[in-house]
């Protein structure tokens, strides 16, 4: 399975993190579950946040492209582009 293939979607990811706060908080699982739901859910905010990000700066270019030329692509939508982390 390739990464891209293991990715859930935002909504999925976020319904399955309010999924393991119900068991961590109402189950109480043994030490060993709970460290593997822990390391889960880590993952899982990492994805959500990437993936909110995106979509920030997605909209902040398009945002920006309002007040000039608005390029559409072949598909007619306008044209976005990914944003480097400025390092």
């Amino acid at each position: 399975m390739t990464k891209a293939e293991h990715e859930l979607s935002f909504e999925k990811a976020f319904e399955r993190l309010e999924h393991i706060l119900e068991v961590l908080n109402s189950s109480h699982p043994d030490l060993e579950e709970a460290l593997k739901l822990y390391e889960e859910a880590d993952a899982l905010i990492l994805q959500c946040h990437k993936k909110l990000s995106g979509a920030e700066k997605k909209i902040e270019l398009l945002m920006k492209n309002r007040n000039g030329q608005l390029q559409p692509g072949p598909d007619q939508k306008p044209l976005t582009q990914d944003m480097q982390p400025n390092l």
